[in-house]
């Protein structure tokens, strides 16, 4: 017998009026299939924007495997060597914002690129890493601590790199700053949180679909190519723009840099097999959360929107199920500063994208 129409017969999840988060916000569930799981035995790196260190702290928190191949001295305690961001990411990278700067760590890790910038002046008597420059507070004392620091740290995710069974990568922005001379991305502007300004060195970019898609395709053929069995799960980071070098709105801005990413990201995922696209972006913006998953800043993830979304995480891909208390309607809860305050107390958050408007 033939179908009244082509939708005859769909699941649920294809029709919007369906949704049963259009009453209960709590049980949106965007994930309808996955190529992979994951096991507590696989070695898990995790890299990107801000929201990527959401990620690797509930895996930790949840028994999976995140790999740590730079790791603090053992007899640093704990809080310092937090402060000093060990433990953050599998390696100290800091945040890798666009799909270019992922694909030159890879490049320095294995020796195919040596940037001519080498280090940034901080203060009369500090340096900082151009590449990752919020990675060491304070900055380190002097160039030779930061060259040897850096050779550490390339060596670090070198091997994590070799040695990762999935590879978590969230997107996070299109806007980038470029050094005219051998075309090194940098995670912020010159000037913002070291070095200096200069329009003859430095210029500004805003990479467009077929430049992202094109450095993420490197990036996975040459992880590939090292490491054939990777895993791998892209994801877009939900956190807005913190401030736009392009003269329009930030919004329009942050409209823009989210849908080239998510777009390129599918055409990615629909090329690779064992590669997937994860929705975090779609659970935090979805009109059926009504907004509740943004601080009073309407910019910064609340908890309860990363409990959300890595749950749902947990539950596809690494067999965890999770108790969710469903009511009849989800009240407006409007955070207060101190909330935000205290939310990042707790989380320490590692942004370099925040110092933009510290300035």
């Amino acid at each position: 017998m033939s179908k009244r129409h082509p939708y005859t017969g769909m699941p649920d999840y294809q029709f919007w009026r369906k949704e049963t988060a259009i009453q209960y916000p709590d049980r949106f569930d965007p994930v309808t299939d996955h190529s992979f799981t994951i096991s507590q035995n696989d070695s898990i790196v995790t890299a990107g924007s801000c929201f990527a260190q959401h990620v690797a702290r509930y895996l930790l928190n949840s028994g999976f495997n995140l790999l740590l191949t730079e790791k603090a001295h053992d007899i640093i305690p704990n809080d310092i060597a937090r402060h000093y961001n060990y433990g953050v990411f599998s390696a100290r990278y800091g945040n890798i914002y666009t799909a270019l700067q992922l694909k030159q760590l890879i490049q320095r890790a294995f020796g195919e690129f040596i940037p001519i910038e080498k280090c940034w002046a901080y203060s009369h008597d500090s340096f900082v890493d151009p590449f990752r420059p919020q990675i060491h507070p304070g900055g380190f004392i002097s160039e030779i601590e930061l060259l040897t620091d850096l050779s550490v740290h390339l060596s670090a995710v070198k091997k994590a790199f070799e040695s990762m069974d999935i590879f978590v990568f969230t997107l996070g922005l299109t806007e980038a700053w470029l050094d005219q001379r051998d075309g090194a991305v940098f995670p912020l502007a010159p000037g913002v949180a070291g070095g200096l300004w200069d329009e003859k060195k430095y210029k500004f970019t805003n990479f467009d679909l077929e430049q992202t898609v094109s450095d993420l395709q490197w990036s996975i053929d040459y992880l590939r190519e090292i490491n054939p069995n990777v895993r791998i799960l892209l994801t877009v980071s939900p956190v807005p723009l913190n401030a736009t070098a392009v003269n329009r709105h930030v919004f329009v801005s942050t409209t823009y840099s989210k849908s080239v990413l998510r777009v390129a990201a599918e055409t990615i995922c629909r090329k690779f097999p064992m590669c997937d696209y994860f929705p975090s972006y779609e659970v935090i913006t979805s009109p059926f959360v009504r907004g509740h998953y943004y601080a009073s800043d309407c910019r910064e993830v609340i908890e309860d929107g990363v409990r959300h979304v890595m749950h749902l995480f947990l539950k596809h891909y690494g067999g965890l199920q999770f108790n969710q208390a469903v009511t009849n309607e989800s009240p407006v809860v409007n955070y207060s500063d101190d909330h935000l305050e205290r939310m990042e107390e707790m989380i320490k958050i590692l942004c370099d994208e925040e110092s933009i408007g510290s300035q």
